[in-house]
């Protein structure tokens, strides 16, 4: 792919390297099976250029991964992150009520 042109929404490089090892981590523990093809810096920067514009998910530049790409991945880890709050959500309730 060649090199596009940076967003102001784009993850510099010390912010890359800070999440990077966690996000290798959980791609590597949901085991597809296969190699993937999307770099997930695209995919996060792409993932903040939404958050950041407001623009519909479909409405994403050609220059970053395709839209379905991009919000399946969001799709996964919103998921994973709310039902990861709801159940320390409950065990914080459980404790308070013990």
């Amino acid at each position: 792919m060649t090199e596009r042109r940076r967003y102001p929404s784009d993850l510099k490089d010390d912010q890359w390297q800070f999440i990077e090892p966690t996000l290798l981590r959980w791609r590597a523990a949901r085991g597809e099976g296969r190699e993937p093809t999307t770099g997930l810096r695209e995919v996060v920067n792409a993932i903040l250029y939404v958050a950041r514009t407001g623009i519909a998910w479909r409405y994403l530049p050609h220059d970053f991964p395709p839209h379905t790409t991009v919000y399946g991945y969001f799709k996964v880890r919103h998921e994973a992150l709310f039902d990861r709050a709801e159940v320390e959500d409950l065990r914080h309730r459980a404790v308070a009520a013990a």
